[in-house]
């Protein structure tokens, strides 16, 4: 029975963590999808219609936001706007409605929110949680306070998680206050996703915000009703969550029954799931909490363009200056200033910068006036100043400039076909990387490529390459910054590569169904003898990794042993690659049995498994106490359980499916 049920969750996760082959068409993500022109301006996405108002919901997809109006007769309140605020005020004067207010979910770090901008314009109140902090004039909201928006009724309820002070808004006809029809979620609910908890500094935990997050969904907006239609403050590709879904709204029922972080119903597996995983948060996102606690300052949308600073050669100072070049990938390669690195305004102009760029550093743009007015626009949204030069004007001054061609696909194609390619380097997300490879190639994703690049000969070439040339032609001006010489980029990314017909290296085909009469290979089994053994006898001749959580793994661990978490076991390709066992280890072999079952289907590295886990290691070693075997248990606590025990009487659920992760294309 144990072994079915382990081979049952192995094809689960399998058919779960499977990638499908991707061509042509191809490469489709939410990097790529705001490479359009129309991804840097507001647009409305569509307009909900309920008995008393509507809501029309407008996207920035740049930074993957959200905003709204919430209208009724000819009132209307304004949700989540953004710096820029100029599309909301249109969309406010075409549907002939005054705004009465804006109400901001939580304190935002994404992007610096437009409450002061509307506020000032306007002369309206800016609806807040008592809890924001603002160093500003608000309204203050309390856990169940209301106001009244044409012939809407809005109800605030207090929903920590995202941030302490996240507050929901329960929208429903004013004869009916308590009938809800409409809810806006900010950060806290997420289609498909719920918002991280670790963004905020301070004293406040991660652990006690999901904690809140935990009590937020279960106790309050679960209960709501099933046909509640919600409305989010972020879609696809947005860093504030994991795995948004692309739709631009859903409902309470929809969620209960798909949502996976709510599958976990103890609040212990709830907030490990809602911890594990996260994608590095941009350094900029602190700020950007800070400035609009503080108040943003406000500015002035049509001041013209500044004057161009001199063209020194100090500009070329590493130490001194950043440079961004917002012009095209192919003008960038075509010649730079020096030491100069590519966000083009062609995509997450802002998000980049944001992630790249160390917020303070002294900032200087680089395009022609059209690029650098948009550029400075933009900068705007998450808090950025900088001054700008032209190439022209650069040339001019007789500085030097760096012409880094682009190499075409068949060119590189044609070079490792023959072994005389240089090193090349993926900038991707590592899941985009083992999605998908141009060949063997070593992978250096981009927000980390700064440090990375120390892994590599400065003096010798290297061929940076990504989905469509954005991220690698960033990755050149970073290494050319970090001293190499001989950076270029994949011209045209790998859809270039796809397009031109050139082999790809695409994931193995799932296995094989139960039902087809195939049974999948489980890995070996390790006795807790065996493994203790071998620790003694045979070190360095396995690589021991224990995949519980950290504060479990702190309590006690086989010596010998890391503590990695599960997610990064499954998706680093480091773990895939040797010829040493690798050896998994958790509570009670479970968890790790399906991992390494997953592993073996993509590898011919030998996996082994922990039989019975570390609660059987226990058992059958703690009363040793010779060298390399575990202390006995006056010396050190039990062994912690993998999966907490349940709060209540209630049995425990059958094993939830790990939450999946999609890319946010950094």
């Amino acid at each position: 029975m144990h072994s079915f049920r382990v081979m049952i969750l192995i094809v689960t996760l399998l058919m779960q963590l499977s990638i499908p082959p991707g061509h042509a068409a191809g490469i489709k993500d939410s990097e790529s999808a705001s490479h359009d022109t129309d991804a840097a301006s507001y647009s409305v996405v569509n307009t909900y219609f309920f008995s008393n108002f509507r809501v029309i919901q407008l996207t920035l997809p740049v930074l993957s936001t959200y905003c709204y109006l919430l209208i009724s007769d000819s009132e209307a309140l304004a949700v989540d706007p953004g710096r820029d605020i100029s599309a909301i005020l249109r969309t406010a004067e075409k549907e002939k409605v005054t705004i009465k207010g804006v109400y901001l979910t939580h304190s935002h770090a994404d992007f610096i929110a437009g409450h002061l901008e509307m506020a000032t314009a306007l002369k309206c109140p800016i609806y807040q949680s008592k809890n924001s902090g603002a160093a500003y004039s608000i309204h203050p909201l309390s856990d169940g306070d209301r106001i009244a928006v044409g012939a809407a009724s809005v109800k605030f309820i207090a929903t920590p998680g995202h941030t302490p002070d996240g507050m929901c808004a329960l929208v429903s006809g004013k004869n009916s206050p308590d009938a809800t029809e409409a809810m806006f979620t900010g950060d806290v609910l997420f289609v498909g996703s719920m918002g991280r908890p670790d963004l905020l500094e301070g004293s406040t935990s991660a652990s006690w915000l999901a904690s809140a997050a935990y009590d937020s969904w279960f106790n309050k907006i679960s209960k709501i009703g099933n046909n509640v239609s919600f409305f989010p403050a972020h879609g696809a590709g947005s860093l504030c969550g994991a795995h948004l879904s692309e739709e631009p709204f859903s409902t309470i029922g929809k969620e209960k029954a798909s949502n996976p972080y709510f599958k976990y119903t103890r609040r212990s597996d709830f907030i490990a799931a809602l911890l594990e995983g996260l994608p590095d948060a941009p350094q900029y996102f602190k700020h950007n909490a800070r400035i609009n606690r503080e108040g943003p300052p406000l500015i002035d949308w049509n001041a013209p363009l500044p004057a161009e600073i001199p063209a020194a050669a100090s500009l070329s100072d590493v130490d001194k200056t950043w440079i961004v070049d917002v012009r095209s990938a192919s003008a960038y390669s075509a010649g730079h200033i020096p030491n100069a690195v590519n966000i083009a305004i062609r995509g997450r102009f802002e998000t980049w910068t944001g992630i790249m760029i160390p917020w303070g550093e002294k900032l200087v743009l680089c395009g022609d006036p059209p690029e650098l007015k948009e550029s400075l626009l933009r900068l705007h949204r998450i808090g950025y100043s900088a001054e700008i030069i032209r190439l022209d004007a650069w040339k001019k001054a007789g500085q030097p400039v760096n012409v880094t061609p682009a190499i075409p696909a068949r060119e590189l194609y044609d070079l490792m076909q023959k072994a005389q390619a240089p090193v090349i380097v993926d900038v991707r997300l590592p899941t985009e990387w083992m999605g998908m490879k141009i060949g063997t190639v070593l992978n250096l994703p981009l927000n980390q490529l700064s440090l990375l690049s120390a892994r590599l000969d400065p003096s010798e070439p290297v061929i940076t390459v990504c989905n469509s040339a954005f991220r690698s032609s960033l990755a050149v001006g970073i290494l050319e910054r970090k001293g190499f010489k001989k950076a270029r980029s994949l011209d045209g990314g790998s859809e270039a590569w796809i397009q031109a017909g050139l082999p790809v290296i695409e994931p193995a085909k799932p296995a094989p169904a139960l039902s087809s009469g195939k049974l999948l290979p489980l890995p070996e089994l390790v006795s807790p003898q065996t493994l203790q053994s071998m620790t003694v006898n045979t070190p360095g001749a396995f690589e021991l990794v224990d995949i519980r959580l950290p504060d479990q793994f702190a309590d006690y661990h086989i010596p010998g042993s890391r503590n990695v978490v599960a997610s990064d076991v499954l998706f680093n390709p480091a773990f895939l690659n040797g010829t040493i066992p690798l050896v998994l280890i958790d509570r009670d072999g479970m968890t790790a049995m399906a991992i390494a079952g997953i592993l073996s289907q993509r590898t011919e590295r030998p996996m082994r498994v922990l039989a019975g886990g570390l609660e059987a290691f226990w058992s059958a070693t703690a009363k040793k106490s010779g060298p390399g075997s575990v202390p006995d248990s006056a010396a050190r606590p039990a062994v912690q359980p993998l999966l907490p025990q349940p709060e209540t009487d209630t049995p425990p659920a059958a094993p939830a499916s790990p939450v999946k992760r999609k890319s946010a294309g950094c």
